[in-house]
C-alpha cells in the first residue's frame, strides 16, 4: 500500500496509553460524527448497521444509491460536509467529527494524497484522517474483506464477520462452476478519448476468471504506477480486444450508456467488434461501484453472462440494446 497508517483504537473509557510514537493517530471509542468521503465505503457501514455514526457525508443526498445513507441525510442525521477537496472545516469542528475517512480511488484517480493540505488541515484541528485502499486488492474478497476493518471501528466486529461470510459464500459456489473461456473486456472511454482498462493485477479480471471467464487483457501491467487501470489508445485497444466475446462497459465514472449506439458515439471503430455485432455488450449499472459489498452478486452476474443464462436475473449489469 501507498503508505503505513498506524491507529489506536482505544476502548471508551478507558486513558490514552502513554509514550506512544507521534505517528500513531488515537481513536476513541465510540466512534461517532465520523466525515464519510469513501463512496466506496458506505456500504459497509450499512452492511454492519452502522451508518447512524456517520454524520458528515462527502456526497450529496442525490449521489447516494445506499438506500439507508439517502434516508440518513434526508432526515437530517447525516448532513453534507463538502466534497473531498473541499471541507467544510468550521462545520466539522463546530459539531465534534471525530474522524475522516477517505479513499485513494486509482479508477478516477481522484485521490485525496493529492490534496495534501486537506489532510494537514483536518488534522491541525485535531480530526485524524484515515485513507483505505480497498481499490488496490487484487483479489474480490481482499475488497470485501476491508468490511472487517470498519466493523472494528464500529465495535461490529460480529455483523462484519456475517457480512463477509455471506460474500465468500456466493463467491466460492460460482467459482465452482463452469468455466467457459470466454473473453471479457471491462472498459470505459476517458473524456479525452483514450480507453481506460484494468490491469491484469486488478481485482475485476480476478473477478471474470472466477466466473468462468477470461480477461482479454492478460498480461497488461504497467508496474510501480500503484494504480488498477491503465490508459491505452484506442488503435491498441482495437488490437486487443476486438474479438472479445463480451464487452463490459464501466458506468462508475462518466454514468454510462444505455444504447450501443450510444456507446459507438463514444467510440465509433466499437462497431467493428465481435461483441457488438453479436449482440454481447453490457453495461454496469450506476450503483455497481458504491456496493462494495455485493461483489458476490456481481460475480454471479458476470457468471450469467458468460453462460448466456436469463439475463433478466441481472442486477448490476444489463444488456445494451
Amino acid at each position: 500500500l501507498p503508505d503505513s497508517q498506524r491507529y489506536l483504537l482505544v476502548p471508551e473509557g478507558q486513558p490514552v496509553p502513554q509514550g506512544l510514537d507521534e505517528d500513531v493517530s488515537i481513536l476513541q471509542e465510540p466512534l461517532q460524527n465520523i466525515y464519510l468521503v469513501a463512496s466506496g465505503v458506505m456500504d459497509m457501514f450499512a452492511s454492519v448497521d452502522a451508518v447512524d455514526q456517520i454524520r458528515f457525508s462527502g456526497q450529496k443526498q442525490e449521489n447516494w444509491y445506499i438506500q439507508k445513507a439517502q434516508d440518513a441525510m434526508a432526515a437530517g442525521t447525516m448532513v453534507y460536509a463538502g466534497k473531498y477537496s473541499k471541507p467544510d472545516y468550521e462545520l466539522l469542528v463546530a459539531e465534534g467529527c471525530t474522524l475522516g475517512i477517505d479513499e485513494d480511488t486509482p479508477i478516477e484517480n481522484r485521490m485525496i494524497t493529492h490534496s495534501p493540505e486537506v489532510v494537514e488541515m483536518l488534522e491541525s484541528f485535531d480530526i485524524p484522517v484515515m485513507i483505505e485502499y480497498s481499490s488496490y486488492e487484487q483479489h474480490p474478497l481482499g475488497k470485501v474483506e476491508w468490511v472487517k476493518f470498519f466493523g472494528v471501528l464500529t465495535g461490529k466486529e460480529a455483523e462484519a464477520e456475517a457480512a463477509f461470510a455471506e460474500q465468500t459464500e456466493i463467491l466460492e459456489k460460482v467459482s465452482n462452476g463452469e468455466k467457459t473461456g470466454k473473453t471479457i473486456a471491462f472498459f470505459y472511454v476517458t473524456s479525452n478519448g483514450l480507453i481506460q482498462v484494468r490491469q491484469s493485477t486488478d481485482y475485476i479480471p480476478k473477478l471474470i476468471e472466477l466466473a468462468g471467464g477470461r480477461y482479454i487483457f492478460e498480461n497488461l501491467e504497467d508496474s510501480g504506477s500503484g494504480r488498477s487501470t491503465l490508459n491505452m489508445q484506442v488503435e491498441d485497444f482495437y488490437a486487443g480486444a476486438k474479438d472479445a466475446d463480451i464487452l463490459i462497459y464501466n458506468s462508475s465514472i462518466d454514468g454510462g450508456v444505455t444504447t450501443v449506439d450510444e456507446l459507438i458515439g463514444k467510440c465509433n471503430i466499437l462497431k467493428d467488434f465481435k461483441a457488438v455485432q453479436e449482440g454481447q455488450v453490457y453495461c454496469t449499472t450506476n450503483d455497481m461501484y458504491q456496493q462494495s459489498m455485493a461483489i458476490g452478486y456481481l460475480l454471479q452476474d458476470m457468471h450469467t453472462v458468460l453462460t448466456d443464462d436469463d439475463t433478466a436475473k441481472l442486477r448490476y449489469l444489463f444488456l445494451l440494446q
